[in-house]
């Protein structure tokens, strides 16, 4: 990378450059009163620091981006921070970046995504190399019930190639004895949807098994679609997190957003429509107001966007709404007394 590339990257990956383009439209969604009351149970506001989708051994500046969220978080300090898949190889070589990672706070939590176990890497290397307690898992964040899905599993009746895209049998099984035992409030993680774009095969199964207990369950989140979006199903509510890095095109569509030196030493970017610079969120859950904030990033593309190059990403999906270099600042809020 040529010197005055090193410049322009620090500038767009600083803190400062992010808190001076950091502001967005604050969104006010309804939240079932129901489900918002037991938050009260919360005996303070908890906060989680939340990326998705860096895809270090994609990116040039995976790091940079990552070092730009451990920074804010530093700052903000929440009470857990959570990584929604495709973060980085559970390689050797990428051990010092999973370190900072983990070092960075005593709860930081990981999912496995369906890139984590590309060139010949296994669920049990992430859960090894990252330091998981398993492939999926429950983990109490000062009061908030975290349950972390595997998105990975083998067996979906309706797979017809490409990367799986299902929760199986047994961690179903363990989904609803957890909302059975648990009180509440729970929020549910995996990397690929469980409703929306992109969404894991049996998701109308986990649909039904989140409904009946909407009552505990205040939001589901995952990462993988790199989109900026929430929807509503059966009283729970669904929120995909932006990648930290891009929108992938795919090889039909390659192009260059970068310098050919960085292209030539990183040539899936091309595949990609880069964020220029990193996006992340934290979730913020208050129990007196039963209001949870979610604080966002925005950024712009490096190059051309998507509807830029002419491709319409996806039937439901608007380039400029849910296709967006941005997380946008939201609020889901109690209706009602």
């Amino acid at each position: 990378m040529h010197q005055s590339e090193h410049s322009r990257l620090d500038t767009h990956l600083s803190r400062r450059t992010f808190l001076n383009t950091a502001t967005v439209a604050s969104l006010t969604l309804a939240l079932p009163r129901f489900s918002a009351a037991t938050t009260a149970t919360l005996v303070k506001p908890v906060q989680i620091g939340l990326i998705a989708d860096l895809h270090h051994d994609v990116m040039h500046d995976g790091s940079d981006r990552l070092g730009v969220f451990l920074e804010e978080m530093s700052v903000t300090r929440p009470d857990a921070i959570l990584q929604l898949g495709d973060f980085a190889y559970p390689s050797e070589g990428n051990s010092d970046l999973i370190t900072r990672f983990n070092e960075a706070h005593a709860r930081s939590l990981h999912v496995i995504g369906n890139h984590d176990t590309d060139a010949g890497f296994t669920k049990d290397n992430c859960i090894e190399r990252w330091g998981m307690p398993g492939r999926y898992y429950a983990r109490d964040i000062e009061g908030i019930q975290l349950l972390v899905l595997d998105g990975n599993d083998a067996g979906s009746p309706t797979h017809d190639g490409g990367y799986v895209s299902y929760v199986g049998e047994e961690q179903v099984a363990w989904l609803k004895e957890q909302l059975k035992t648990l009180e509440g409030p729970i929020i549910v993680a995996s990397h690929q949807p469980l409703a929306g774009a992109y969404a894991v095969d049996n998701a109308e199964e986990l649909q039904a098994v989140l409904g009946d207990a909407a009552s505990k369950v205040i939001l589901v989140i995952n990462g993988h679609s790199h989109i900026d979006e929430v929807i509503r199903v059966r009283n729970v509510t669904y929120m995909h997190v932006n990648s930290a890095s891009y929108k992938w095109v795919g090889g039909d569509h390659r192009h260059e957003s970068y310098s050919e030196e960085i292209h030539g030493e990183h040539r899936w970017i091309s595949y990609t429509c880069p964020y220029r610079d990193s996006l992340y969120a934290t979730l913020s859950v208050d129990p007196v107001s039963h209001t949870i904030r979610v604080k966002g990033t925005r950024s712009s593309w490096v190059g051309k966007s998507p509807a830029e190059l002419g491709i319409d990403m996806h039937p439901n999906l608007i380039s400029g709404e849910q296709i967006a270099p941005r997380i946008r600042d939201r609020e889901f809020i109690r209706v009602g007394s």
